[in-house]
């Protein structure tokens, strides 16, 4: 039986970067095209104004969910993996940077399948805990040369424009709007928490592409319905995902047809790029366990390859007491 291990995050960050995550997504997404991945379905508490949040899946010979709460407070997301077989503990990931990597991966991917493929000018909308994954990972797909970044208060976009600068070394502008950063952007990122939509189809240049990955409960809309109408193609992590907890998409398709919104797994493996006459292209990712599940068995991997991570014993079981201890009466 496997002898389980713990991975700190600076266990995870020691064994894997953006770039490989992008590589590591993208091969689980072929999987998943070919039926040899499947997710669970994303679940969701609400409670006053905080979120439990569980996802999971199957990928190869692991199983796995993730879970966190985020609160107010803070959170504390855990990657949770079993053997498929036999279902032993193989491994528990401590999941912020993992989490990071996960969102700002998926965004790389979908940039690489969707977006023009010379695209030089990035606008991004919000400067929160997942922004600065977000701008790395299309850094690693497309040759940007110039950042735009807008978020409401001007020290946060300040204080996000000096750690874009000093960790990539490109060109970045302080926008005082969401008009002026997407003023002719090739490539727009929206990861915010907005209740109510900011940006609408006037906002994206002819061509452009849109990752929309901020807005991940029923509460949250970050974009107008009107943008659906420019779509020349539309793809998302997990349609069933945003079936349930996208509100941009369940105003849109709800009485709709959902065909038109394909997984990105099968833009894959169809071999499905940008087409010349192509207008705006929107990704719309939700979270799926696939995707954690990815790198967690590729952090799996390299771990035992390199001996990395805090052995576990595995979990034995216990005759539960089904009448009271005789100490007690």
């Amino acid at each position: 039986m496997n002898q389980p291990i713990w991975l700190t995050e600076q266990d995870v960050v020691g064994l894997l970067d953006l770039r490989e995550a992008i590589a590591a997504l993208e091969a689980a997404l072929r999987q998943e095209a070919a039926g040899a991945a499947a997710n669970m379905t994303k679940t969701l508490l609400q409670y006053g104004k905080a979120n439990l949040h569980a996802i999971g899946g199957k990928l190869g010979d692991l199983v796995g969910t993730k879970s966190w709460v985020h609160t107010e407070g803070g959170t504390c997301p855990l990657l949770l993996l079993w053997d498929a077989a036999d279902g032993s503990l193989v491994a528990v990931v401590e999941a912020f940077a993992l989490g990071n990597l996960r969102t700002g991966g998926i965004s790389g991917v979908a940039t690489d399948w969707m977006a023009a493929p010379g695209a030089r000018s990035f606008a991004i909308v919000g400067t929160g805990k997942q922004s600065l994954s977000q701008v790395g990972a299309v850094l690693a797909v497309r040759p940007i040369e110039e950042l735009r970044v807008f978020s409401p208060r001007p020290e946060s976009r300040a204080a996000f424009a000096g750690r874009a600068r000093e960790e990539f070394g490109i060109k970045v502008v302080d926008c005082a709007s969401v008009e002026a950063a997407c003023d002719g952007a090739a490539i727009v990122t929206l990861v915010t928490r907005a209740a109510a939509p900011f940006l609408s189809a006037s906002h994206l240049a002819r061509g452009s592409h849109l990752n929309a990955v901020g807005a991940i409960a029923p509460d949250r809309e970050e974009f107008a319905q009107d943008v659906f109408a420019r779509a020349s193609r539309v793809a998302v992590d997990n349609v069933v995902g945003v079936q349930k907890l996208s509100r941009e998409f369940i105003t849109r398709y709800a009485s709709g047809d959902w065909a038109e919104v394909m997984p990105l797994s099968q833009l894959i493996a169809a071999g499905r790029k940008r087409a010349p006459g192509d207008d705006v292209s929107l990704f719309k990712a939700m979270g799926m366990g696939i995707s954690d599940l990815a790198l967690g068995t590729e952090l799996v991997r390299r771990a035992k390859d390199r001996g990395v991570g805090r052995t576990l014993a595995q979990p034995k079981k216990a005759k539960p007491r089904l009448t009271r201890s005789k100490e007690t009466t």
